[in-house]
């Protein structure tokens, strides 16, 4: 009868070891370039931590799951299959946005004088 006490016990404290992490561990960040704002056939680049994450044509959206914590985005012209697509000698400028865990963040690709960058935009789930 010990026995079985003991071995539940343990079954007990293995299970609960065992479960999973909880679903809330990280933040959802979407970028999108839905809109027609930047005006350009190109490809735009998503950088994050400063190496290229993804590859946004027009009416594109992409999503990343990320740990929580401070991150820096960049966004680039990259060369590709449009002729005139040549990225430029500067380095883009970047934003720091700061995650944490549960977070859905939408952005949205806009441009203004200096350039690309991504504005902050309602769910609207």
């Amino acid at each position: 009868m010990r026995w079985h006490a003991f071995s539940l016990l343990g079954m007990l404290s293995l299970c609960a070891a065992a479960s999973p992490a909880s679903a809330e561990d990280y933040a959802v960040l979407i970028i999108s370039r839905e809109r027609l704002e930047v005006a350009t056939p190109c490809e735009i680049g998503v950088y994050i931590q400063d190496q290229l994450s993804a590859r946004l044509f027009q009416e594109q959206s992409t999503s990343f799951n990320l740990p929580p914590g401070n991150f820096s985005l960049r966004l680039k012209l990259l060369p590709g299959q449009v002729p005139g697509c040549n990225p430029g000698m500067l380095a883009p400028g970047s934003q720091n946005i700061t995650l944490r865990a549960g977070d859905l963040h939408k952005y949205r690709i806009a441009m203004n004088a200096q350039g690309m960058y991504l504005k902050q935009e309602p769910l609207g789930y």
